[in-house]
């Protein structure tokens, strides 16, 4: 993976990420924000992916449901964010909309994915922190903003 550090004003930063093929996402972007100690960010991404593993929330069994993609796919649309989570470490959270040769298209919580050939993220962090707190309804840590 390279990076790029794109702007850095009044504490809010901008980074250009490109991974390149053969690269897992989850595990390259983890790497990075743990090194530049990121701990409030969003990003978006295009691309293409050689397999991916989506996730879908099932709610009646508090639990995600793995979606395996075998084959070549665009990634027509990747957001996410970075916070922390409750035991004080940085945590991924993002979404992508995969599309198939056939104009059809997969979405989901992106749990691993292998580039090919490339993945352009561009992550913007803020100056303030992010923090997750465990949900007792959804078994989830969510985002809670504090007064």
């Amino acid at each position: 993976m390279q990076s790029r550090l794109l702007a850095d004003s009044a504490g809010q930063k901008s980074f250009a990420l490109i991974l390149d093929t053969g690269d897992e996402v989850m595990s390259s972007l983890q790497d990075f924000v743990d090194r530049e100690k990121v701990s409030a960010a969003q990003f978006s991404a295009i691309g293409a992916f050689s397999d991916a593993v989506l996730n879908y929330f099932d709610w009646e069994k508090k639990e995600y449901l793995r979606i395996p993609v075998t084959e070549q796919v665009e990634v027509a649309s990747l957001i996410g964010d970075v916070a922390l989570a409750p035991d004080g470490g940085r945590s991924l959270h993002m979404h992508a909309v995969l599309g198939r040769r056939d104009g059809t298209a997969l979405a989901g919580h992106l749990a691993e994915a292998h580039v090919r050939p490339t993945l352009e993220i561009i992550l913007t962090e803020s100056p303030e922190h992010l923090r997750k707190r465990h949900d007792p309804r959804s078994g989830l840590a969510l985002i809670k903003l504090q007064e």
